[in-house]
């Protein structure tokens, strides 16, 4: 493996790593009320982009970090959708 590949992937790992708190915070407490319903629809949309570019250009810490993070940001963007009206009405 080379230097460049083991950095994309150490950048990876810390990149998708700081979304993992966030995505169980969310799905223990299911309080989305601080979090951007539209830029969670941004944020997921360009790292599916992300991941697309990835697997077109063979790089696999750009397909590992964006597959993985597009699942925790998903997850949240699925929590703030589905919990969205039951904390409006509280």
């Amino acid at each position: 493996m080379s230097i460049v590949t083991f950095l994309g992937f150490v950048a990876a790992a810390l990149t998708t790593g700081s979304f993992a708190p966030q995505a169980i915070k969310t799905i223990r407490t299911k309080d989305t009320r601080s979090i951007s319903l539209f830029m969670y629809l941004l944020f997921s949309t360009g790292t599916l982009l992300w991941l697309i570019f990835g697997l077109l250009s063979s790089n696999m810490p750009i397909v590992v970090a964006n597959a993985i993070t597009l699942v925790f940001a998903i997850i949240i963007l699925m929590y703030k959708i589905k919990y969205r009206e039951t904390r409006e009405t509280m």
